[in-house]
C-alpha cells in the first residue's frame, strides 16, 4: 500500500466519550476499517473464522453496507441491536471489533449510518476517507490514549497486548488516613559499611554483621521486623578509610569534597526493618507547675532509645507509659522510641570502624526540656510489639504494618 492511496478509516470519536475511558477493543482512531459483517446477538467472541466480510474500500461504500447489514438485522431479528463485526488492520495486527450500526446524525441529507462501539453507546466513531499517513499518526495518538505498549504486536488478538492505564489517586487524603504522621515514612534502615578488611571479601562478612544486629537488636527486647536486605555502593576515600572508617551521613551516601583524593566505591549492605507492628502514638501533656515529664530513658547497645522507667503522677504516667512499660516487661520487649516529634531518632548507619551511628540522648533531653519550657505537649511514637495494647490515654488508633489476616478480597 503506497502511502499516497487513501482508505476509509475512524478519523475521531465523538465528544461524548472521554478519552480516558476509550478501550482497546473499542473503535480507535487511525483504524482502517477492512469490511465488516452480521453478528449474533449473542456471540460476544468471534468463533468462527470461516465469516465473509463485505470489504470497505471508501466512506461511501462502507456506509452503503452498513445501510443493507441494518435492514437485514432488523428484518430477520426481533431485536433492534444491529450487532455486527468490524474487521480492521491497527499497526501490523488484523483485529475483529465488536460494534453497532446507528444513523449517523451529522448528515443531515441523506439516510447515513456509521459504528458505535457495542461497549458504550458514547463511543461513536467518525468515519472519513484519509491517507495511510494520516491513519499512522493517528493510530500513535490513540496508542498514547489507551496506554497500550505497541498497536499490532503479537500477531493480530487483543489479549496478546499489554494495556496500561494511568488511575487518579487522592495522595493527600490516604497519607492523611494511613499514616500517623505524615512526616514518617513508616519503614526504616541501616547501611552498614564494609570494614577495611572486608572490602575484598566480597559482601558475606558485611552481610553476617547487619544479621547479627538484627538478631541481637530482636533479643534485647526491640520489637522489629525484618523487610529486606540488598548492596549499596558507597563512596569512600583513602583518607577516611585509614583514619577511621566512613560513616554515612543521615543514612544517605555523601561525596567527601577533596581536590587531592580520588572517590572510590565500597560494596555495603543495607537492612530494611519495620519499627514493630505498629506505631503508638503518645502525647506528654505537661501540667503547669511540671519540671519534667517523669520519663528516664537509655540506650541499648544496637544505638536504640527505650523508656526505661516512669515517674508516677507525671506527664509520661498519665499518657499511659507507665502500663506499655509493664506490660512490655511482662512479655519480654522494651518500649522503644521510634519518633520523637515527628523525627525519627533510629540508627541510622554503621561505619567502616563498626561505630553505630544514632540520635544523641542530649538532642533528646533538649526537646523534651524545651516542651516543659514552654509548656507544650510533646508526641512520641513507640514501637509496638505483637501483642501490645494501645494505651487509653492516646488519642489515635496505632498504625497496622502487618499485612490484614485475611486474604486480599477482590469483590471489594
Amino acid at each position: 500500500m503506497g502511502s499516497n492511496q487513501t482508505v476509509v478509516c475512524v478519523k475521531r470519536v465523538r465528544e461524548e466519550m472521554p478519552e480516558e475511558e476509550w478501550d482497546e477493543a473499542m473503535p480507535l482512531p487511525g483504524d482502517i476499517i477492512l469490511g465488516v459483517v452480521a453478528a449474533a446477538s449473542d456471540d460476544n467472541v468471534l468463533e468462527d473464522a470461516s465469516l465473509t466480510y463485505a470489504p470497505a474500500k471508501a466512506k461511501s461504500d462502507l456506509r452503503s453496507q452498513l445501510g443493507k447489514l441494518r435492514h437485514r438485522l432488523r428484518t430477520s431479528s426481533d431485536s433492534e441491536e444491529e450487532a455486527i463485526w468490524v474487521r480492521v488492520r491497527r499497526g501490523d495486527a488484523v483485529l475483529d471489533l465488536r460494534a453497532r450500526v446507528v444513523p449517523d446524525r451529522s448528515s443531515k441529507l441523506h439516510r447515513r449510518f456509521t459504528i458505535v462501539s457495542a461497549a458504550d453507546d458514547r463511543h461513536v466513531a467518525v468515519l472519513a476517507d484519509l491517507s495511510i499517513d494520516q491513519c499512522t499518526e493517528l493510530q500513535e495518538m490513540s496508542r498514547r490514549v489507551v496506554k497500550v505498549d505497541e498497536f499490532g504486536s503479537g500477531g493480530g488478538g487483543l489479549d496478546k497486548k499489554k494495556k496500561k492505564k494511568e488511575v487518579k489517586y487522592d495522595w493527600r487524603r490516604k497519607v492523611g488516613t494511613h499514616l500517623l504522621d505524615h512526616r514518617s515514612t513508616v519503614v526504616a534502615s541501616l547501611l552498614f559499611s564494609p570494614f577495611p578488611t572486608e572490602e575484598r571479601c566480597g559482601i558475606e562478612s558485611t552481610t553476617a554483621r547487619s544479621m547479627a544486629w538484627l538478631s541481637a537488636a530482636i533479643s534485647s527486647g526491640v520489637p522489629l521486623i525484618f523487610v529486606n536486605i540488598q548492596t549499596e555502593q558507597i563512596p569512600v576515600t583513602p583518607d577516611v578509610k585509614e583514619k577511621r572508617g566512613y560513616v554515612m551521613s543521615g543514612g544517605c551516601g555523601a561525596k567527601q569534597q577533596s581536590n587531592n583524593t580520588n572517590i572510590k566505591f565500597a560494596q555495603g549492605i543495607r537492612l530494611w526493618f519495620l519499627p514493630g507492628t505498629n506505631e503508638i502514638p503518645i502525647t506528654l501533656v505537661p501540667k503547669p507547675g511540671e519540671s519534667r515529664f517523669g520519663i528516664n530513658i537509655k540506650r541499648t547497645e544496637e544505638g536504640f532509645l527505650y523508656i526505661c522507667s516512669v515517674a508516677k503522677g507525671m506527664a509520661g504516667d498519665r499518657a499511659g507509659l507507665t502500663e506499655l512499660c509493664d506490660e512490655a516487661s511482662g512479655t519480654g520487649h522494651l518500649v522503644v522510641i521510634f519518633r520523637l516529634g515527628g523525627w525519627g531518632i533510629m540508627p541510622s548507619a554503621v561505619s567502616a570502624a563498626g561505630l553505630i551511628q544514632c540520635c544523641d540522648q542530649s538532642d533528646v533531653r533538649e526537646t523534651l526540656c524545651l516542651g516543659i519550657e514552654r509548656a507544650e505537649e510533646v508526641c512520641l511514637h513507640i514501637m509496638a510489639w505483637p501483642t501490645a495494647h494501645r494505651s487509653s490515654a492516646a488519642d489515635r488508633a496505632p498504625m497496622n504494618l502487618r499485612p490484614p489476616n485475611e486474604g486480599f478480597n477482590q469483590d471489594r
